[in-house]
């Protein structure tokens, strides 16, 4: 399996960001390969983090860490072609741990445009800490 972010050729967006903070708890660090950096929503819910690719990818898996007790619950990910709208293409469901996780889909989608919504949080206020978030293609 192969980073479909690797080259870095896409654009982010996330529905908030902890005190409007960017510097510290930006969207970047989701992909800065730095473990002591990460993307920290502020509080309530739904969060979700959008990504647009540069072409159209098929997507089988993704790997993303989160800090324990600021997981997301009841999640899943949309997905859909650059001018479509998306649609709940799997649901996943995180463990409250620190370590970094790995979601196979049920079966690989092609999409330029992918959705992760955490309808959830097991933080209280709703918030969700990622330091880390890869997509992964078959090839």
């Amino acid at each position: 399996m192969t980073s479909v972010l690797k080259d870095r050729t896409f654009s982010c967006r996330v529905s908030s960001v902890l005190n409007r903070d960017v510097k510290q708890f930006g969207k970047k660090h989701l992909f800065d390969g730095d473990e002591e950096t990460c993307w920290n929503s502020d509080q309530g819910s739904p969060q979700w983090i959008a990504l647009d690719l540069q072409k159209e990818e098929t997507v089988n898996a993704f790997h993303i860490q989160f800090q324990g007790g600021f997981v997301g619950q009841n999640c899943h990910l949309e997905a859909g072609p650059e001018d479509g709208s998306l649609e709940v293409v799997d649901h996943f469901y995180p463990d409250d741990i620190n370590s970094l996780q790995v979601f196979k889909l049920r079966e690989p989608v092609s999409a330029k445009k992918l959705r992760f919504v955490f309808n959830g949080s097991t933080d209280f206020f709703g918030r969700i800490v990622i330091y880390k978030l890869e997509i992964l293609s078959p090839t």
